[in-house]
């Protein structure tokens, strides 16, 4: 587990009165100070060291949001927004300790629009349960994280987040119309619409959208929904090198075809789960599931083209599913991964980088050439319509902490060299954020800090996250 330098906390005789008026405003009900119960809001799906919050607010509505921002920006201490706690960057982690402010008790579908097809929610609802409430009504929410059995929309606004499906269908940004948030200081706003189009003003649902917590705290989000597409196939491809499988990806959009998936597995992976007694092709060093929706004769005309191009780029096999049940098979295999990988070592991360499509072969070479160089176990798998892989460290010592920081820059460092950005859906949290400047030059990083200031002029909200070297500014509660 990485550990980071500490950031000041909340002085006790501030915990003390925080607790007190937390308790007159949301009631003691909503509100947890005990080590125990806050233990369970320490961490979040990522590998950062756990930071034990002085309290956790279990919002139930929009006014528990505003009363505890109220209480926080008059005392000055450091508020963490919080949903289902499935982020991999440390976003959900109190870094500051303060208060954890859960969003998650706030599930309520307000409203669902066949006619105008949009969707008004809470921040709380788990994406599972956003499918299934749209597609009884015939439509359709395109952004799919892997985590969508147990991720929240809050989160998923939190940090813009995609998913497989994002080559074709875009990311959560690209569907949310508007917003509903409490700023720092506990006023109420709306950015945005309800209309395909409006351009009134700046566009401040974009910007709330993949700013981790750090700029306003959700209550409400209004999404635009699609019909629910017609027909869906599938197909898997194994290679026997991994360029072979990139160099299919390329031929496939040069094509004019547009799968709504394309995974990508490397080497490593295959072997790691073939170790595991996952099933395997025997010769294969990569492998892509590709998966086409909309018209049923469209799908299948247009996989039988994606067969025929991965059979000349040298695929040793084409699987396509014939039903239901094959599809579930063929995605479990991809599925699994993330559980064989887990049983590889004690401490993993997973990073999700982004590089040009046509790179992912070199920055999957770069991966093998620095997990050989550091001794470590290295995996890179994900998204390869839109080049978004998933870049993994595995180690079980603190002695090879050294090697693995090592090698999480060399990533980094390639990543930017070859035209790519950090992150491509996970968020920069308090994991990345020394690498911010790789990407982000000064000039850039300091306009970013200063729209920071005008949302959060005391620095309560998120602190310790995106910017390197940011924590709690002092104030009069300070830290």
């Amino acid at each position: 587990m990485l550990r980071r330098p500490p950031f000041p906390r909340p002085a006790a005789s501030v915990v003390d009165r925080l607790r007190s008026e937390l308790e007159r405003a949301v009631g003691p009900s909503k509100l947890l100070t005990s080590e125990e119960g806050c233990g369970r809001f320490a961490a979040d799906e990522s590998d950062q060291e756990p930071v034990l919050p002085d309290a956790v607010v279990l919002a139930e509505n929009a006014e528990d949001i505003v009363k505890t921002m109220a209480v926080a920006s008059a005392l000055g201490v450091p508020v963490t927004p919080r949903s289902a706690g499935t982020g991999k960057s440390g976003g959900a982690v109190p870094v500051c300790g303060g208060i954890v402010l859960s969003t998650l008790g706030m599930k309520q579908v307000k409203e669902i629009d066949r006619r105008e097809q949009i969707v008004v929610v809470e921040p709380g609802i788990v994406l599972i349960d956003l499918y299934r409430a749209v597609e009884a009504e015939g439509l359709f929410y395109p952004p799919d994280p892997n985590s969508h059995e147990n991720c929240a929309i809050g989160g998923n606004v939190a940090e813009n987040a995609g998913g497989p499906r994002a080559f074709k269908y875009g990311v959560t940004r690209d569907y949310v119309l508007g917003l509903e948030v409490v700023t720092a200081s506990g006023e109420r706003l709306r950015v945005g619409k309800r209309t395909i189009k409006g351009v009134t003003g700046y566009d401040l649902t974009a910007l709330l959208v993949g700013s981790e917590g750090t700029l306003a705290v959700t209550l409400e989000a209004t999404l635009q929904l699609l019909p629910k597409p017609e027909h869906v196939v599938t197909l898997l491809a194994w290679f026997a090198h991994v360029r072979q499988a990139v160099s299919t990806v390329s031929e496939v959009v040069a094509a004019g075809l547009v799968p709504r998936c394309m995974e990508l597995l490397d080497g490593a992976c295959l072997e790691a789960m073939r170790r595991e007694g996952v099933p395997v092709h025997e010769g294969a060093g990569a492998m892509l599931l590709i998966e086409l929706d909309g018209p049923e004769m469209v799908c299948e005309r247009d996989m039988q083209r994606v067969g025929e191009i991965a059979t000349a780029g040298g695929a040793l096999e084409v699987v396509v599913a014939q039903s239901d049940t094959q599809r579930s098979k063929l995605w479990a295999t991809r599925r699994e991964l993330t559980n064989v990988v887990k049983k590889l070592a004690r401490h993993k991360i997973a990073e999700d980088v982004v590089v040009p499509r046509t790179r992912m072969g070199e920055l999957v070479d770069e991966v093998g050439r620095i997990s050989e160089r550091e001794g470590l176990r290295m995996f890179a798998y994900g998204h390869a319509g839109d080049g978004n892989l998933h870049v993994n460290v595995l180690w079980n010592e603190d002695r090879e902490i050294p090697h693995v920081e090592a090698a999480l820059g060399a990533v980094m460092r390639a990543v930017v060299r070859m035209g790519g950005a950090l992150t491509g859906e996970h968020g920069i949290g308090s994991s990345k954020s020394k690498y911010l400047e790789l990407e982000h030059g000064p000039e850039l990083i300091a306009l970013e800090r200063r729209i920071k200031d005008v949302f959060d002029p005391s620095g309560i909200l998120n602190p310790g996250k995106i910017f390197p070297g940011q924590g709690q500014r002092r104030g009069h509660g300070a830290c």
